[in-house]
């Protein structure tokens, strides 16, 4: 069975056509946001790797103030916004007296606060695709219920309520459904697959975050294999693998 979209279009009501322009809209929005994130995410891997070469040997001699400086100097990235907010709140807190133990605590504090607007910023866009999973399908139902009713004013109008009279209304109508699903089903999907790539990526910085504050507190020079989370491993030395797509 073929179907001619552009004759199918020009037999559209207003209303329907309407329904469409929204769809395609929701449609044309779902692919810049997952090309948006997915770039995000694949740009924030190799960056946060570009850096973890230069900062890493920094942070296993304790000599942070060369971590700042590579930190500092790095292309923008989450992982050195991150790291650099809790080693200046731990230095900064030392400087003024207080303790490691507080000072940790207080990096940590701050680990959090920026680790939230870190999650903002990746989820950003996410709603289109969550919105768009969730009213796809009614948008084409509308669509049914619009071209439903266009095939009772034809009924109305020809007195005839036989296939050849109402057919093309009613085949118009089921396609604005299957539509709407063809929208609705990929959202979903991408919304999943993309928001379980970003929780991996802030589980690799959650890591990386809690194994700079164990070691500013108890003035470790060095993480050994063994103790070191492979999430952590991968933020601080490969970077976020897991914002691969």
């Amino acid at each position: 069975m073929e179907i001619n979209l552009l004759e199918l279009w020009s037999s559209m009501g207003l209303p329907i056509r309407g329904v469409v322009i929204v769809l395609t809209i929701q449609a044309v929005a779902c692919v810049a946001v997952v090309i948006d994130r997915l770039l995000l995410l694949i740009l924030a891997r190799r960056r946060a790797g570009a850096v973890a070469a230069s900062l890493q040997p920094a942070m296993e001699s304790a000599q942070y103030d060369r971590a700042l400086l590579a930190m500092s100097q790095a292309k923008p990235n989450h992982l050195t916004q991150y790291l650099e907010v809790g080693l200046r709140t731990f230095l900064s807190e030392r400087s003024e007296g207080q303790d490691a133990l507080r000072s940790g605590e207080l990096a940590r504090r701050a680990l959090g606060r920026k680790g939230d607007a870190i999650s903002r910023d990746l989820y950003r866009g996410m709603n289109v695709l969550a919105s768009t999973g969730s009213t796809a399908p009614f948008i084409g139902l509308l669509g049914t219920v619009l071209g439903i009713i266009n095939a009772f004013k034809v009924i109305a109008a020809t007195g005839s309520g036989g296939i050849g009279t109402i057919g093309a209304s009613i085949g118009e109508a089921l396609v604005v459904t299957g539509y709407g699903l063809m929208v609705a089903i990929p959202a979903v999907l991408l919304f999943n697959w993309i928001s379980a790539k970003i929780a991996s990526y802030e589980a690799g910085l959650v890591n990386a975050g809690g194994e700079l504050i164990d070691r500013l507190e108890t003035g470790r020079r060095g993480v050994s294999a063994s103790d070191r989370s492979p999430l952590a491993d991968r933020a601080l030395v490969q970077a976020p693998a897991a914002a691969e797509p």
